[in-house]
């Protein structure tokens, strides 16, 4: 019982910022009748207004809101792109804050660059390591290897949220110091103001969250192997 209990706890603690992310997303992603446009409209028009220089905006793939500081695209999703919703709003603009953050050299926009591409090679290697592990393990029907490989595991998955933890403030200045006083300028409705600050809340949580939501992918994979 008392394992059982230990067990939902950490899965809680892993698993509840994604689904709280999700969540609010989907809450807050109704149509708006009187919203004068969609999140797309918004993007180019706050390109236009703050003049950032190359800057485009386009329909991306579903789930995939991200801005391209190379390419300098600010990429959104459908359901943002063409949605008329307080999420559509909130996202695009939170794109469009990290488009400022890069444009104007902000000290926060070297987050990503020193922090991002640490996480995707810590795991890469560390899921490669891991794979390669458990196959010797199971051939040569070693215990102790397919241990290193569960231990491995989960540390390249926890540095791996860790890199994510480490560029939070560059999330949370695109979306509270950027996007949130835009949208306090009329854009959006007062009363609508508390739901544009949770779904701003969680799309500077998305990374993070999905990261540590990774651990549990990693759990269901070595039962798998187990």
């Amino acid at each position: 019982m008392i394992y059982g209990l230990g067990a939902l706890l950490v899965v809680l603690l892993v698993y509840g910022p994604s689904l709280w992310v999700r969540f609010v997303m989907w809450r807050h992603a109704k149509p708006i009748k009187d919203m004068p446009g969609t999140g797309g409209d918004l993007a180019r028009h706050l390109v236009e207004r703050f003049s950032l220089a190359g800057v485009s905006v386009e329909r991306g793939q579903p789930n995939g809101d991200h801005y391209d500081p190379v390419k300098k695209v600010v990429s959104l999703s459908p359901r943002v792109h063409d949605g008329k919703s307080l999420t559509a709003v909130a996202v695009a603009a939170h794109e469009i804050g990290h488009a400022i953050q890069f444009v104007r050299d902000d000290p926060v926009s070297h987050l990503r660059q020193k922090h991002l591409g640490k996480a995707f090679f810590i795991r890469k290697v560390g899921t490669g390591l891991m794979l390669a592990l458990s196959a010797l393990a199971m051939v040569l029907k070693i215990p102790h290897v397919i241990a290193l490989a569960i231990a491995l595991g989960v540390i390249t998955m926890l540095a791996s949220a860790l890199m994510y933890a480490a560029i939070l403030p560059e999330e949370y200045d695109a979306s509270f110091n950027k996007a949130l006083p835009i949208l306090e300028e009329g854009y959006v409705p007062p009363e609508h103001l508390p739901a544009i600050r949770s779904v701003l809340k969680a799309a500077a949580l998305t990374y993070f969250a999905g990261a540590l939501a990774e651990l549990l992918s990693l759990w269901r994979w070595l039962r798998f192997l187990r």
